[in-house]
């Protein structure tokens, strides 16, 4: 078995930015010369998550509303009043998305769905660099 490791940065907006990473992803794992194995994308940090859909404006539109649903941006939160700052939702947000999705390698490339994309989203407050390590395994 063989592990390939790389890492990439990417500038982010905040805010619930989503960024489609597919094909950063996409040229590591052609890189690595594994034919069949796993990669795992995973984002660096405590604010930010990746997970999958189809990257276009609706399906974009659709997981913000979701998310300032689930975990709104307005609301009051512990970790706001111990650190004196405003982004207890960007963490909550970060641990129910997660911050790294694993899927198949098949024939040197990602099997994935037509429609899906690999996205990253910068829940924090700020535009911030994000690292993100894509660590392919397999033969």
């Amino acid at each position: 078995m063989a592990v390939f490791q790389r890492d990439f940065a990417i500038s982010t907006r905040g805010h619930c930015d989503v960024l489609d990473i597919t094909a950063h992803v996409a040229r590591i794992v052609a890189a690595s010369k594994i034919s069949t194995g796993a990669v795992n994308v995973s984002g660096v940090g405590s604010t930010l998550g990746v997970t999958t859909l189809e990257f276009e404006p609706g399906c974009v539109a659709d997981l913000k509303r979701a998310l300032e649903i689930i975990a709104p941006s307005t609301t009051d939160y512990a970790h706001n009043a111990r650190w004196g700052d405003e982004n207890g939702y960007a963490h909550l947000r970060s641990a129910l998305l997660g911050t790294a999705k694993s899927f198949p390698v098949a024939e040197g490339r990602i099997l994935i769905g037509a429609w899906q994309q690999i996205v990253l989203c910068d829940f924090d407050e700020r535009p911030r660099e994000r690292r993100v390590v894509v660590t392919v395994a397999g033969e």
